[in-house]
């Protein structure tokens, strides 16, 4: 009875005690709450900065391809339209092919005929080859000939000049008897006939001497025929001996005839070329953008056509601060969020750090030298490449989307 006395009066006094007493207890557990809450979120934020770094300053980047004509011409069909996506190779626009149709079959007559003129100064090579030496030979035959002619016809002059000689003397001694004949004829101790035999034998051995003398004319014109034939056949021989300079310029011909082939192939190539030209296709996949060809236009070389945005080469553009460089190095992960599709993340990694501030690679850089300089943290571009294309196989990510990459330094 007096154990219940006491726990009643117990009870009667903590029911009696204020509410602000009541509430102490409370308020210390909501104080060591918002405490532990605040050192949880210090130590995160600790631990994220410590080994990571992010930035807001960020965008994807991607190839922007300017299409382009590459010969002059006019367009008949224009296959796209703006804001298409297009895989590689489809063809884009198309120009008249009729010029260059022409072309390709102007260049394949020429090649032809470059081919057929080859082929005969080819030949011409053998040809002459054998020609001239067989004209040589022929003509060291002649020379040979001749010379021996040469000697012939010396030995015939000196036989005719003997001839001379003996006739000569024969005329000489034919006539001093005639002489010796007169007087004893007149006289009688000589017979008539005997004198007529004397003055016949005297011209007889005159004329011979005449027939000598014209003889020995004819032999020194003979030696002087067989000298002009030895001349004339000396100079053939050594205009038979140029053959292999003959040979020599034949082949050059034909090489040169096989230049001009490749020449003209050459030609049939480029018009062949020219002629795929007036189909523009896309080189790679992308999102055709500012399209500024129509049909019925005359386009130049060089001209631009369209836009193409490459949507599979894509790579993000992160302007870190100078003071988040300490630790981050090339092939670093990256954890990639963008913006526009909420929390997908992409995975990624540092391939390239900027070479320069942002500020310094801008048009107008800042000039520091007037003495009003204000430090302030610069930023330096940094490509991060996607790891995992499977994760923009849907190509969700276009060039100048904002992104946050959070990079992994330690």
């Amino acid at each position: 009875m007096a154990e219940q006395t006491a726990e009643t009066t117990a009870e009667k006094n903590r029911i009696d005690q204020p509410e602000e007493t009541k509430q102490k207890p409370r308020r210390r557990f909501i104080i060591i709450g918002v405490v532990a809450v605040l050192v949880v979120v210090g130590l995160l934020w600790w631990w994220h900065s410590t080994y990571y770094e992010d930035t807001d300053d960020a965008q994807v980047n991607g190839h922007l391809i300017q299409i382009s004509a590459r010969i002059q011409g006019h367009v008949l069909k224009v296959n796209v339209d703006e804001n298409q996506y297009v895989d590689a190779g489809t063809v884009i626009a198309e120009l008249d092919p009729k010029d260059f149709q022409t072309a390709v079959q102007q260049d394949e007559a020429n090649l032809e005929s470059a081919e057929a003129s080859y082929e005969a100064a080819k030949v011409n090579v053998p040809v002459t080859h054998i020609s001239t030496g067989s004209t040589l030979s022929s003509a060291g035959s002649d020379v040979s000939s001749a010379d021996a002619q040469v000697t012939q016809s010396q030995h015939q002059l000196q036989a005719a000049q003997a001839a001379v000689l003996q006739a000569d003397a024969n005329n000489i001694k034919a006539q001093l008897d005639l002489q010796r004949y007169k007087p004893l004829v007149e006289k009688d101790v000589i017979s008539k006939q005997q004198f007529d035999a004397a003055v016949a034998a005297a011209d007889g051995d005159k004329a011979a001497l005449e027939q000598a003398k014209a003889n020995l004319e004819a032999a020194n014109s003979a030696v002087r025929v067989a000298k002009d034939r030895v001349a004339s056949a000396q100079a053939s021989f050594r205009n038979a001996e140029t053959g292999p300079q003959q040979v020599a310029i034949q082949r050059a011909r034909a090489d040169q005839a096989a230049a001009q082939v490749e020449q003209a192939r050459a030609a049939l190539d480029q018009a062949k070329l020219n002629l795929s030209y007036t189909t523009i296709v896309a080189p790679t996949a992308g999102i055709i953008t500012k399209k500024s060809v129509e049909v019925g236009q005359n386009v130049s070389v060089g001209q631009n056509m369209a836009t193409l945005v490459s949507l599979d080469d894509i790579w993000i553009t992160a302007n870190f601060k100078e003071t988040q460089l300490e630790h981050m190095r090339q092939g670093q992960h990256v954890e990639i969020g963008v913006d526009a599709y909420g929390g997908r993340k992409y995975d990624g990694k540092i391939t390239q750090i900027g070479g320069a501030t942002g500020s310094v690679l801008s048009l107008f850089p800042p000039e520091n030298a007037t003495g009003n300089y204000v430090k302030v943290v610069q930023r330096i571009p940094v490509r991060i490449d996607l790891t995992n294309h499977d994760q923009n196989s849907d190509h969700l990510l276009r060039p100048g989307m904002s992104v946050e990459p959070k990079v992994k330094v330690k």
